[in-house]
């Protein structure tokens, strides 16, 4: 079993001579914890322990103690990542960010946010493509489009090419075809991700949105309508964005490291 890149990473700085042995001991503790006061324990060791980097929830959070695990974070691994943010604790995270030197760069559509220290991504070679049936999928597309490509992912995106209009989906998988796995996100009757599935030789993974009305709305018949698909595909959690694109950028990654 191929390691991941980042432990690798560690051992290479080790073998030149760049970090100690107990430097590289303290990177690659993957059970390696950092509490916050009382409010919080963050899993900085995810990174090294599982391929994928851990995600502060913003939902239903404190500004202040969202702020507060937010910088403790950047603190200990150098960069953190903010889901579901809203815009009263984007406000007041860019504040101590500011106050603090640290960089935060704001997704607004996808509602997510990145606070670090300024430093760039390494890209892996890695290539996620992202479809979407309609528009209104764009928001969850754009949650799986921020987390893949910190990851290090490319991330090749097309919107609004659903099953209503499917003769613009060919030009949509013509232009995402170096892509190692698709990620495709689909509201309503969800059927998009099966008829994806069905035309490309890389795994999809579907993501019902909680578009449509009426009954089974609100994205309950589009994970139905993907969970019974005759083409093969994974599917996640109703809106679950993240999800989606951090298992995609996993997939991709564990593809180019062979």
């Amino acid at each position: 079993m191929q390691a991941n890149r980042m432990l690798r990473d560690v051992l290479a700085r080790v073998r030149a001579g760049e970090i100690s042995l107990e430097e590289a001991e303290m990177e690659i503790n993957g059970l390696r914890i950092e509490e916050v006061g009382d409010i919080a324990c963050l899993d900085i060791g995810r990174s090294i322990r599982c391929g994928i980097p851990e995600v502060v929830l913003a939902e239903g959070k404190d500004p202040a103690h969202l702020t507060e695990i937010a910088l403790a974070h950047v603190q200990a691994s150098g960069r953190c990542l903010v889901s579901r943010i809203n815009l009263v604790q984007a406000k007041v995270l860019r504040d101590c960010a500011e106050m603090a030197g640290f960089t935060l760069t704001c997704y607004d559509t996808a509602r997510m946010a990145v606070l670090s220290r300024g430093d760039p991504i390494s890209p892996t070679g890695g290539v996620v493509a992202i479809i979407t049936a309609g528009t209104s999928d764009i928001r969850v597309a754009e949650e799986a489009r921020v987390i893949a490509s910190e990851m290090g992912c490319t991330v090749c995106t097309a919107y609004d090419v659903g099953a209503a209009g499917i003769h613009r989906l060919f030009p949509a998988i013509r232009k995402c075809r170096e892509a190692h796995v698709f990620v495709v996100a689909a509201g309503r009757e969800g059927t998009l991700p099966a008829v994806v599935a069905g035309l490309v030789d890389r795994p999809v993974i579907g993501v019902p949105v909680s578009t449509g009305y009426g009954y089974m709305g609100k994205g309950r018949a589009a994970l139905a309508s993907m969970l019974q698909s005759c083409s093969v595909l994974a599917v996640v959690n109703i809106d679950a964005g993240f999800t989606a694109g951090a298992m995609a950028a996993r997939i991709a990654n564990m593809v180019v490291e062979q």
